[in-house]
């Protein structure tokens, strides 16, 4: 019996024909990504249209009959596809989960995730999305197959470009047997980038829990600050949701990375004492670059010696800061703190003009110095730092509580 053979003219100019509906909804479909996928690193698209070549050679493969037969598109699932090309392995279970939130996924399959450390295949997520109504074809005659999908492939930067050169070593060529020590280089090349991505996400995996304690630690010192202030003012608030609590860290010594960490750990916790020691640990094991380090590492210190009313150490290290940092704004602004908790507004002042010399886009510094002018009495000067501070942006409480102070000194005339 003679076999129907498809006809690749026919096959052809139908998909031809379908090739600007399929880049219309490939770009609604991205527009759509666009807006849908939230990360801290924006990802980057890539969309595009299977070429007939490689569209004809695979029907020929998997749907030769349907091919034959049908007088109307052959659907393939990889005819459209768009990469969402991520900076870190994190980002990929994140943007899976949101495409699953978003779109009427059918399938996901997890490319590479089985092969060991001898293959070089490229890891990929790949996942099958029904075709949103919002971003079908504006022509709505246009007839569409019910199981048309779009591909959504989600690598890393890595990733990516593995998958690009593997595609043009691999992919559009033959191995023959006798390519074993080509294959091995690959093997080694892939298992290099691979690494990479690991350590890239632990570095990534550090970072962010360092902004997390450096920003539970600057919230500990501000509140401290803020307490000492309303001493000052004669004001009161309520502290009692208290702090983020964060898992222990252990104590066994590494590398100055972890030791921040751990020093960051205790300091958050209220285990000043501990901290000061570790700080202190830092500075003494002559960390490089030596100013860079030493400024963080002395700032930090500073903070945990005022955490615990002792100023006068504290200042010394906000000073030590200084000089291996004269740009350090924000170590100069905690300087003018600790002038203005012990009394001492006019050398607060000075701190602050410096800081805002270095920075004037903060708000919280000319909070502060309205606070050390309305104690020496200029309120004029006050009410100008306070204009400047709303201006910026700064509408909290603490903020309007002092406003309403100097204009009640306005209204006794002064």
């Amino acid at each position: 019996m003679e076999r129907d053979l498809p006809n690749k003219i026919d096959i052809q100019k139908t998909y031809d024909e379908y090739r600007p509906v399929f880049q219309e909804i490939l770009s609604k479909i991205e527009e759509s990504l666009k807006k849908t996928i939230k990360i801290s690193s924006a990802p980057t698209y890539k969309n595009r249209i299977k070429s007939f070549n490689s569209y004809y050679k695979k029907i020929l493969r998997q749907k030769p009959k349907e091919a034959a037969e049908s007088k109307t598109l052959v659907t393939l699932t990889d005819m459209m596809g768009i990469r969402v090309i991520c900076a870190f392995l994190e980002d990929i279970d994140l943007v899976e989960k949101q495409l699953e939130e978003a779109y009427d996924v059918k399938e996901i399959e997890r490319k590479g995730a089985q092969q060991s450390f001898r293959e070089f295949g490229y890891e990929s997520r790949h996942v099958l999305i029904s075709i949103p109504q919002d971003c079908l074809p504006d022509d709505k005659s246009i007839y569409l197959p019910p199981d048309l999908v779009c591909e959504i492939q989600i690598r890393t930067i890595l990733q990516d470009a593995w998958a690009e050169v593997e595609h043009e070593l691999i992919y559009k060529s033959e191995f023959n047997p006798f390519d074993k020590p080509l294959r091995r280089k690959l093997a080694s090349i892939n298992a290099s980038l691979s690494l990479a991505d690991t350590i890239f996400q632990e570095i990534r995996d550090y970072q962010n829990r360092l902004v997390s304690e450096l920003g539970c630690r600057r919230n500990t010192f501000y509140d401290k600050a803020d307490e000492l202030t309303d001493k000052e003012l004669g004001t009161s608030r309520d502290n009692s949701s208290g702090h983020q609590a964060f898992a222990p860290v252990s104590n066994k010594a590494g590398s100055i990375d972890d030791l921040v960490l751990q020093a960051l750990h205790e300091h958050n916790v209220g285990n000043f004492t501990q901290a000061v020691h570790i700080y202190t640990q830092i500075l003494d094991s002559k960390p490089e670059p030596p100013d860079v380090v030493k400024a963080v590492i002395l700032k930090h210190r500073g903070m945990a010696f005022f955490a615990q009313n002792l100023y006068d150490q504290a200042l010394e290290d906000f000073k030590e800061s200084e000089k291996h940092d004269p740009k350090g704004f924000r170590t100069i602004y905690y300087e003018g703190i600790v002038h203005g908790v012990q009394g001492k507004d006019n050398e607060a002042i000075e701190c602050y003009n410096r800081s805002l010399g270095i920075d004037p886009y903060q708000s919280h510094v000319y909070y502060r110095r309205a606070i050390s002018y309305f104690v020496l009495g200029d309120y004029n000067a006050a009410m100008k730092d306070i204009t400047s501070a709303e201006k910026l942006g700064l509408n909290d409480d603490d903020l309007k509580a002092l406003k309403a102070k100097v204009i009640k000194k306005f209204d006794m005339g002064m």
